[in-house]
């Protein structure tokens, strides 16, 4: 199928996080935030990574990252108005003879090796698939007026997270379809959806989370705490 490459789209504003400093270069136990998704990328292995840097900001990425870029196939391009756009602008940048690509957000810091491979081998087989956990809480769909008009039966709920993984013929015609039909999406699994294509939940971690506030910030540390690397 070809190697293995890895879109990391860190280009988002963070502004939810507040401060100056990008929330994917605030540090986490020592390092960037994205380095620990670049270091679980590495792990697993995959074959390189294009990361997808904030425009304007590329050059401080790679000052802060520039131990870990020294010593692995590892790209920073510029990302675009919207996340679609950021790892379109990932993807083209793929060295030719890819033939798995593995999307992860640079802000989940704590994805584990084993669930990245795991979703891997999923996608070799189905074409396309995303870890995720199941729901734990009830949840209820609200109209504009915030009355609920229905609660939706939990056990067939997931809470979509990252990496997910895709031939690159499937996300190449994907991403394609989207643009030409001008639809963002908010994760890389719906534009597949839209094609008609299936995509396998692979189980995954609750520790898996996001980076988006301060408190994720205090809990990543403390996940990290109870499970040193």
């Amino acid at each position: 199928m070809g190697s293995a490459w890895a879109v990391v789209p860190a280009a988002g504003t963070g502004t939810r996080m507040g401060g100056t400093v990008n929330k994917q270069l605030i540090e986490l136990s020592g390092r960037p935030v994205v380095e620990h998704s670049l270091r679980a990328l590495l792990a697993v292995p995959v074959d390189g990574i294009v990361l997808v840097a904030p425009p304007g900001e590329e050059s401080n990425f790679a000052r802060a990252l520039k131990d870990i870029i020294s010593l692995n196939r590892i790209i920073i391009v510029h990302g675009g108005a919207d996340r679609r756009e950021s790892v379109g602008r990932g993807f083209m940048a793929l060295p030719a003879g890819v033939g798995l690509v593995v999307v992860h957000d640079g802000a989940r810091p704590l994805v584990r090796p084993v669930r990245v491979r795991e979703a891997m081998k999923e996608a070799r087989r189905w074409g396309a698939s995303t870890l995720a956990v199941p729901v734990k809480d009830t949840v209820k769909l609200a109209g504009p007026d915030k009355l609920v008009q229905e609660t939706l039966p939990r056990e067939l709920l997931w809470q979509v997270q990252t990496p997910q993984v895709f031939t690159r013929e499937l996300l190449l015609e994907a991403h394609r379809a989207a643009a030409r039909d001008g639809y963002s999406g908010t994760d890389d699994a719906s534009l597949v959806e839209r094609l008609g294509h299936s995509v396998k939940l692979v189980p995954g971690d609750y520790t898996n989370i996001k980076i988006t506030t301060p408190d994720d910030l205090l809990l990543a540390e403390k996940i990290m705490g109870l499970n040193p690397a």
